[in-house]
């Protein structure tokens, strides 16, 4: 009994395990020739984040910090400050003055993106965040807002879509302004149901 029982131990096992291995030694390889051919990432990726714009330029984040207190892994730090009439930089009362995303700890779950009353802070899809140096992966705000599109001015400036900030979340644009266009995968300028559940 024991003859069996080592001929097993000694001789059936070792190449019963080595089958797995015998069977990938013949199988085609399947490499990806990363970073010369890139995959397209899903519409939702959660890739690098991005500081939204209203269609005439002013920012969408107001300084609340909720993202901040959103995030595990305390990788964002916003810094909120008054806007002001000859400097506003939002359509409402604060802006955020200083914003910072530290990418060596981001683990880019999303809950910030979740946490953002105002949808100022989406994700792309760009992923290539990798920087040999510990500083340049500290992202400002300057880094994260959105690039500015054509008819959008730079602020600090007046509003230019309506009289009041309402008129902003409520997408009810003065006369002659038109309804910004929104590409699959971003969110709506105007959100609508969100602004009638915040103003009523």
């Amino acid at each position: 009994m024991s003859f069996f029982s080592d001929l097993k131990e000694q001789v059936v096992d070792p190449v019963a395990g080595f089958g797995v291995t015998f069977r990938t030694m013949f199988r085609k390889v399947v490499t990806e020739e990363y970073p010369k051919e890139k995959k397209p990432t899903a519409p939702r990726f959660h890739g690098r984040h991005q500081l939204n714009r209203w269609p005439d330029g002013l920012e969408k984040c107001i300084g609340c910090e909720l993202c901040a207190w959103a995030c595990p892994a305390d990788a964002i730090y916003v810094e909120g400050d008054s806007n002001s009439e000859d400097e506003r930089f939002s359509p409402g009362e604060r802006y955020g003055r200083v914003y910072q995303i530290n990418y060596l700890r981001c683990i880019l779950c999303g809950l910030c993106i979740e946490a953002c009353p105002t949808r100022a802070l989406t994700m792309t899809n760009e992923y290539e965040l990798a920087n040999d140096s510990r500083k340049d992966l500290i992202w400002e705000k300057s880094d994260l807002l959105a690039p500015m599109l054509p008819g959008m001015e730079q602020p600090p400036h007046p509003m230019r879509l309506g009289e009041t900030e309402k008129d902003y979340y409520r997408g009810t644009y003065k006369e002659g302004v038109e309804q910004p266009a929104t590409t699959p995968g971003t969110w709506s300028a105007t959100p609508g149901k969100d602004a009638e559940e915040t103003f009523g």
